[in-house]
């Protein structure tokens, strides 16, 4: 009777799905200034100019947002691929595919001088904050927020892009109801790691560069975290790393598990050269003790001493999830 009532215990816990994720109990807290490359899933309309008097892609019925996946029937996944075919095309008509509000659709383009009198656009570039680097899995967290077009506003569709090293030039401060941010120089050719996907907690992928043993911080569970005092880690000079005093006053879990911490910066030194939180300060790793807890995400606008977070499980998850 025994041996049946283990087996059958072995068989239902078979049966069970498994939802324990890889991530490790301890991953390194960076801070690190990046430059952020993201190539956009279709190529996306960004304005419309004259030729000669007509406007071809408002006639074609082209509108700022949409995005060009092939032209007569042929993919395209590059401007470089839309001006290769514009060379060798012969035509003074060309069918475009395009995709708006998720539905495809065709239409006939007339060109003028194999003009197409379409503005384009296939990455999106800009700066953030290095999270965390799981030096077990080798995977990597930013930002802790999507990455949204400024154009249509949405979301944007990518799983592919690269983080590389970036240097903090100049500060624009913040105020109230104007947000300030962070001026860089890129060094694109200085991969640090490939972005495999872009969700509303972070953009994530697999981390090429050199892992370092130093901060290494234990990974805090909600139940971890106190009001109170704690820390931030973020660059607003060059390239240098350090850490800023602010105080948690709000812990709570969200339906989409973003902004879960509520925090105040009270480091006068911060304070006096950014003025609050600024743009290109998302993903800085918020510490607590021997804890990260979470990451930097958005400024409260008309109050720019005080911010958002995200508690650094919710990242941890996703950072997994995102494994292709």
């Amino acid at each position: 009777m025994i041996k049946k009532i283990n087996i059958l215990l072995v068989l239902l816990l078979s049966l069970l799905p498994c939802n324990i994720l890889a991530y490790s109990n301890y991953v390194i807290a960076s801070g690190d200034n990046i430059g952020i490359r993201l190539n956009t899933d279709g190529i996306i309309i960004i304005g419309t100019y004259d030729i000669e008097g007509t406007d071809p892609a408002t006639s074609a019925g082209l509108k700022v947002g949409d995005k060009i996946i092939s032209i007569d029937g042929k993919k395209v996944t590059s401007i470089e691929g839309i001006s290769s075919f514009l060379s060798r095309n012969s035509k003074d008509t060309v069918s475009i595919g395009y995709v708006r509000n998720g539905k495809e659709f065709k239409t006939n383009l007339t060109l003028k001088n194999k003009k197409t009198g379409l503005y384009l656009k296939d990455t999106i570039s800009g700066i953030g904050t290095l999270t965390f680097v799981d030096p077990n899995t080798k995977r990597f967290g930013a930002l802790g927020h999507e990455i949204v077009d400024s154009i249509s506003g949405k979301i944007v569709e990518s799983k592919e892009g690269t983080i590389f090293s970036s240097s903090i030039t100049s500060i624009t401060r913040s105020s109230d109801g104007n947000p300030g941010e962070k001026n860089a120089t890129f060094n694109t050719s200085d991969i640090l790691g490939q972005i495999e996907k872009n969700t509303n907690k972070g953009i994530f992928g697999e981390f090429k560069s050199t892992i370092g043993k130093n901060n290494l911080y234990k990974v805090a569970n909600i139940e971890d975290i106190k009001l109170g005092d704690a820390k931030i880690r973020t660059v607003i000079n060059g390239n240098k790393v350090e850490e800023y005093q602010i105080k948690i006053v709000k812990i709570k879990e969200t339906k989409d598990n973003t902004k879960n911490l509520i925090f105040e910066i009270m480091d006068d030194t911060l304070l006096e050269k950014t003025g609050g939180i600024i743009q290109g300060m998302s993903g800085s790793p918020i510490i607590q003790d021997e804890y990260i807890v979470g990451a930097v995400t958005h400024v409260v606008v008309d109050d720019p001493t005080r911010g958002y977070g995200i508690l650094i499980t919710n990242m941890l998850e996703e950072a997994e999830n995102s494994r292709e």
